[in-house]
């Protein structure tokens, strides 16, 4: 019988780490709302890796809180 679980992944990040690091790239975002970036920018400037830094920027995209424009990351500004 199928679970529906999948075995947690050996690459995958603890919950706290995870959530420190969205709230991290979130306050960027934040601070600098003109900020726009490439992956390959956000992995250097957040010092993440390769999947984290592709994790975090899809995550905060699926939120909403980000854009992405021509392979660059932008802050989603609410519509007033």
């Amino acid at each position: 019988m199928d679970s529906g679980w999948d075995a947690r992944s050996s690459s995958r990040v603890p919950d706290a780490e995870w959530t420190s690091t969205l709230n991290r790239v979130r306050a960027e975002f934040d601070e600098m709302p003109c900020l726009c970036v490439t992956e390959a920018q956000a992995r250097f400037l957040f010092g993440l890796t390769p999947p984290l830094s592709e994790w975090v920027l899809n995550c905060l995209s699926r939120e909403g809180f980000l854009e992405a424009r021509n392979g660059e990351y932008v802050r989603r500004h609410p519509r007033p």
